[in-house]
């Protein structure tokens, strides 16, 4: 016959050890450590909101990797279609273009820099043009969107004498250089 006295120390042992843990399950649930049902509710809303902003702010980095090489052949393409090698073919559209407008160019001035570690040269372009106000405008035009990359830096007013209107433009382009890219 089982010793009903061995069991029964055991059953007391259990009991005891589930009303402990039901002890502690119940100073958890109302710990201010775990806080009230309200509390943990607007937690949660607050952690959903967090995570909604970080996915908008993460939004553009995705497809990150398939966006590169299509930069990266973009910038080739500008290189080699937008960037002269020669910086003969500078003054020969600059000159284009002026003619083209009917623009006159009275004195043209060409500064190129130390090139750049991206296998560009900046060249500094400061030229006097004369001619009508609508003349000077589609110059202008013409040179933002012309093939070649110009970047009109500044735009003086030289004076106007007879309906002639003179100007001093600042402007800056780039050649490539052998050692870059494309």
């Amino acid at each position: 016959m089982p010793d009903l006295r061995q069991t029964r120390k055991k059953v007391k042992i259990t009991l005891a050890a589930l009303v402990l843990l039901d002890v502690v399950a119940l100073g958890v649930y109302f710990s201010p450590l775990v806080g009230s049902q309200r509390s943990r509710g607007e937690q949660l809303s607050q952690l959903w909101a967090e995570l909604q902003q970080k996915t908008q702010e993460v939004e553009p980095l995705r497809g990150l990797d398939k966006k590169i090489p299509v930069a990266r052949k973009e910038i080739d393409d500008f290189y080699k279609d937008r960037l002269p090698s020669e910086e003969s073919t500078i003054s020969t559209e600059i000159g284009k273009l002026a003619q083209q407008s009917g623009v006159k160019i009275g004195n043209i001035k060409y500064v190129e820099k130390d090139a750049e570690s991206v296998g560009l040269k900046p060249v500094v372009i400061e030229a006097g043009l004369s001619g009508d106000y609508l003349q000077l405008v589609r110059f202008i035009n013409s040179l933002e969107r012309d093939q070649l990359f110009f970047m009109v830096n500044s735009v003086v007013l030289g004076g106007e004498q007879n309906g002639v209107v003179r100007l001093e433009l600042k402007m800056e382009t780039f050649i490539k250089t052998t050692t870059g890219a494309a």
